[in-house]
């Protein structure tokens, strides 16, 4: 798949937060707009919505000082692999991913167990609070789920409740379905 870099809106800003000048990258997907930031450190935001402005006008909380023209060969690798993780995930090769993350102990502990979670497979709240040793946690466990900021590179889409039902989405419950659908997990 080839990323046309003129498609792209790129924009830099500066981190209101600690973080140094990051790189704001859209591009349109089959289920919508995808988002992505990146710091000196790694990725530090996936976004998917439906208006590319709506999910600047998120950002502009985070970060400030737009700066235009960048051209990171990087970080376009990875977009070219969120996509093929959203158009074709059976596809996808394995991609290390460079990430800045920001979340409390326990929300990076749910987070990397979420990332051992297989294109394909789906756990339940209840499993994953298993998975980290904390059986009785399933509601944090969802918490955790809620405050991700890297859509699809921690795959959070891939939770679902202990009956198999479909639960809350931070970018949309349709999304997620489709997203799962493709990894064949519902039957379409």
């Amino acid at each position: 798949m080839n990323l046309k870099i003129s498609q792209d809106i790129i924009k830099r800003r500066k981190n209101k937060s600690k973080q140094a000048v990051v790189i704001v990258v859209a591009r349109e997907t089959s289920i919508g707009n995808l988002t992505v930031v990146k710091s000196h450190k790694g990725l530090c935001y996936i976004a998917l919505g439906d208006v590319t402005t709506q999910l600047f006008q998120e950002l502009e909380v985070r970060f400030t000082d737009i700066k235009h023209d960048v051209d990171d060969f990087a970080l376009h690798q990875d977009i070219e692999c969120i996509v093929e993780m959203i158009e074709t995930p059976k596809l996808v090769k394995k991609h290390n991913f460079l990430l800045d993350i920001n979340g409390t102990v326990f929300q990076k502990k749910v987070w990397a167990a979420l990332c051992e979670v297989q294109c394909g497979e789906t756990i339940s709240y209840e499993e994953l609070a298993q998975n980290i040793g904390m059986p009785k946690a399933y509601r944090a466990v969802a918490n955790a789920c809620a405050c991700n900021k890297l859509a699809l590179v921690i795959p959070c889409h891939r939770v679902v409740h202990k009956n198999s039902a479909l639960s809350g989405y931070r970018w949309g419950i349709q999304r997620k379905q489709i997203l799962l659908q493709r990894e064949r997990y519902l039957k379409s």
